[in-house]
């Protein structure tokens, strides 16, 4: 076996269990040591309509593009032929993606332009905040790069060998990365550095979006109760709930 051949079994065999194990544990150490830290740490009162148009492009975009991802890979194939062909779930996948990555990738250029061309918000920067949205927007861009190479292959098959190594990583399939041999190289380097942004998820502001996810447990949670502290009766309200 030749090095390039065991950097692609380490890449895409071994690296994703690295990466998936690094992010849960350490989201869990972090969530457990620190989590005042579970912020984005937002600039909010500096040049508000570059970060509202920015944010809500970006937010949108991201959002869209990771349920595509999640639901996209990770939805059986059986069910999925169930409702449409190969070709249409590619295209499906290839125009919702565009248009969302399209969003994210002009939100994002936005949130770092504004972070480097002001100066008060460049030197509250740090250097891991500039690292991780100069990784994702690279990774934005690659993922729209997929899209013309997706366009070569309309008839599904290569979208559909894709679905089947990322489907292989959540059962374990022994020989898994032999499914992205000869994949065009596009491809790989958006799986590989996708990997690495769970990698380093847990150490960046990245970590405030198990935060955005758990406050929808906030609509289910208790109706709360109100009471006053007042220790005049004619000056107390009535006990009231709300949610």
């Amino acid at each position: 076996m030749t090095t390039l051949s065991y950097l692609h079994q380490f890449l895409f065999g071994i690296y994703p269990y690295i990466a998936l194990a690094v992010f849960f544990v350490g989201s869990l150490v972090r969530f457990d040591r620190d989590q005042y830290t579970w912020k984005s740490d937002s600039s909010q009162l500096l040049r508000r309509r570059e970060l509202r148009w920015g944010s809500n492009l970006f937010h949108f975009g991201i959002l869209v593009v990771f349920f595509g991802h999640l639901f996209g890979f990770l939805i059986p194939e059986s069910i999925v032929d169930a409702f449409t062909t190969p070709t249409q779930h590619a295209l499906g996948a290839m125009i919702g993606g565009g248009i969302a990555g399209v969003c994210a990738l002009a939100g994002l250029t936005m949130l770092i332009h504004r972070r480097l061309s002001d100066p008060r918000i460049h030197a509250n920067t740090r250097p891991w905040d500039m690292a991780i949205l100069s990784i994702l927007w690279i990774q934005l861009a690659l993922g729209l790069w997929t899209i013309y190479f997706s366009a070569q292959h309309l008839g599904g098959p290569m979208f559909s060998q894709l679905v089947e190594y990322v489907q292989g990583i959540v059962v374990f399939r022994a020989g898994n990365a032999e499914l992205l041999s000869g994949v065009p190289w596009v491809y790989q380097a958006h799986i590989a550095l996708g990997l690495t942004i769970f990698l380093v998820f847990p150490f960046t502001r990245l970590a405030h979006i198990w935060s955005g996810f758990a406050t929808f447990a906030y609509l289910f949670r208790s109706p709360q109760l109100v009471r006053t502290r007042s220790k005049n009766p004619r000056a107390r309200f009535p006990t009231a709930t709300g949610n």
